[in-house]
């Protein structure tokens, strides 16, 4: 049998049931840290079933504080628009070019934009872009007339949360590094985002556990009070 690490040992110890503060998990986290700037992630576990329409969960937030990462952003548009998105930082633009570019295998992106005219071009990525959770949609802010400020959002910490089948939300709020005050600002507006978004057909308790890991780190549960409106 393998002899387990001094950190391994450490983190078997931890009381998995305890329910911690946000400032208590965050400091805990730190303890055990890795030699590398890992993300700091959220879990939310919803008592919604998506396979329901009425109970799906998705939407889009700006965490205050940033991702700690730069977004990788492909905008569709011609003209003016396609003008406004490279001036404001886009990555990628373009048409029929760039989904002869995607379809060759180039997707690395984080966000895929469109202005609605172009949605004739985009829609033959769907068996593409859909699967990758990358295709465009009026209801998230990704098919719009206004590339500008879409892109000015995705590259500023803007994120998308969907939950999962199971009925999870995962979600990076940012860098270990980053100052506990930065952390729990990029948490609330997450989570505050995500009870807000509370589907219809969502009964009984919504929010049922919440928890935060590091890369590297130990999953830990937080007390649902850190959570408003949960």
């Amino acid at each position: 049998m393998a002899t387990m690490t001094k950190k391994q040992k450490t983190l078997a110890e931890l009381d998995r049931e305890k329910l911690y503060t946000f400032d208590e998990a965050i400091a805990l986290l730190r303890e055990h840290k890795a030699k590398f700037d890992e993300t700091v992630e959220v879990s939310l576990n919803l008592g919604v079933d998506p396979r329901h329409a009425d109970q799906m969960v998705r939407g889009m937030v700006s965490l205050p504080s940033g991702t700690g990462k730069t977004a990788r952003v492909a905008v569709f548009a011609r003209g003016d628009n396609a003008e406004k998105a490279t001036a404001a930082g886009a990555d990628k633009v373009g048409a029929e070019d760039l989904m002869e570019d995607m379809q060759n295998g180039n997707v690395d992106y984080d966000r895929v934009i469109a202005t609605p005219d172009m949605m004739g071009v985009v829609g033959r990525l769907g068996k593409l872009l859909g699967p990758k959770g990358l295709m465009p949609n009026p209801k998230l802010g990704t098919v719009t007339p206004n590339v500008e400020q879409a892109v000015k959002d995705a590259k500023g910490g803007q994120v998308e949360f969907r939950v999962e089948k199971q009925g999870i939300i995962h979600s990076g709020i940012g860098k270990l590094s980053f100052d506990d005050a930065d952390l729990k600002a990029n948490f609330k507006a997450l989570t505050d985002a995500v009870v807000k978004a509370k589907p219809s057909g969502a009964k009984g308790k919504y929010v049922k556990k919440v928890s935060v890991t590091s890369t590297m780190g130990p999953g830990l549960k937080l007390d649902l009070d850190e959570v408003e409106g949960a």
